[in-house]
């Protein structure tokens, strides 16, 4: 392909082949790829750090405690995903955005080989847990595919560009804000009730799993998406935190009023090895400095917040997926997931990609 690929909703780059030996509801041996081209192009060259499976190691992890396992199922569990571009599976093709992954290099290894609105080379993160959960991959809330008994599925809703807050992503024109996100959400289940009852349809509500990854956006697309920006004349990096901890409260509450009660939280992975980061702010290939102090603020807050919403519920509806350090224990731990260094991890890309 020549030319650079369109700058887009900066995420974390998984270019990564390795063999994942270790997790129970994984076949082991099982060689995943999983390449997210997102916003890696900020001109004729740029180093690009390269990340593994550390986000669906981990949550394929977490999936583990609080799924039945499928074969003691009697169907699979409905799935539903919430959030930007590490699972949006395709609803921004149906939008008027630039934040867009139906083009090539995306999709290259899908079984289609074609670009179908993941921010990835071929499947992406829900689509292993829903294979791991037995279950067919959810289809975008937008899709016209998504009617009749594929809604028992689920649905994913998520939307690239998007954050925590409704200012981030603004750039991006038209992207599925999280509350809209929640509203569609909201009308899904006016749907499945119109198809199975409300009492069926409460029941594949509460009984499903839910994932939902927010918080990168309104960091990199917000707070540091300029120098100087709106957000950080407006706060210092501390208060925005607790800023961004108090909305996404109300968001996750907004999510356990419509009914769900089994939610994994992810935090965000390490903000500044985000190759974009990398090819515009560092010198010599390091992590920035402030996006890793941004990470390694908000993370922990997350956590204690879903902590203490868990209390408030009497029940552990929340769980929380540290990706930051699941990506960090790659790092240093490399022999644990299958390979001997991480050297190879890092490439670099230029006007050929």
């Amino acid at each position: 392909m020549h030319g650079v690929v369109a700058a887009q909703e900066i995420d974390f780059v998984m270019m990564s082949c390795t063999y994942i030996n270790h997790l129970v509801l994984a076949k082991h041996n099982t060689r995943f790829c999983i390449y997210s081209f997102g916003d890696i192009a900020m001109g004729s060259s740029s180093q690009v750090s390269v990340t593994t499976l550390w986000m669906v190691l981990g949550l394929l992890a977490a999936v583990q405690g609080v799924v039945t396992p499928p074969q003691a199922a009697v169907t699979p569990r409905a799935f539903f995903v919430f959030g930007d571009s590490l699972v949006d599976n395709g609803n921004n093709n149906y939008l008027a955005t630039s934040a867009r992954a139906d083009s090539p290099p995306y999709g290259i290894d899908y079984p289609t080989h074609r670009p179908t609105g993941r921010f990835s080379n071929g499947r992406n993160i829900p689509d292993i847990i829903s294979e791991s959960i037995a279950s067919e991959p959810t289809l975008p809330y937008l899709s016209p595919e998504l009617s009749g008994q594929k809604l028992l599925v689920g649905a994913n809703f998520a939307s690239a560009g998007v954050g925590i807050l409704n200012d981030t992503g603004l750039q991006f024109v038209n992207i599925i804000q999280i509350h809209s996100q929640l509203d569609y959400f909201q009308q899904y289940q006016q749907r499945v009730s119109a198809l199975v009852g409300a009492d069926q349809a409460k029941r594949l509500i509460e009984q499903a799993l839910v994932l939902i990854t927010l918080g990168g956006n309104d960091f990199v697309n917000n707070y540091y998406l300029v120098p100087f920006s709106a957000r950080s004349r407006q706060y210092s990096l501390p208060d925005y935190i607790n800023y961004l901890i108090a909305e996404y409260q109300k968001i996750l509450m907004r999510l356990y009023e419509q009914g769900a009660r089994r939610v994994l939280v992810t935090g965000t992975g390490p903000l500044g090895c985000v190759p974009a980061e990398l090819a515009m702010r560092s010198r010599n290939g390091e992590c920035v400095t402030d996006l890793q102090h941004a990470a390694a603020l908000f993370n922990p807050q997350l956590e204690k917040l879903l902590s203490g919403l868990n209390s408030k519920i009497g029940r552990n509806v929340f769980i929380a997926a540290n990706t930051n350090e699941m990506h960090m224990d790659f790092i240093s731990n490399p022999q644990a997931y299958g390979t001997s260094s991480t050297s190879n991890f890092y490439l670099s890309f230029s006007e050929s990609l």
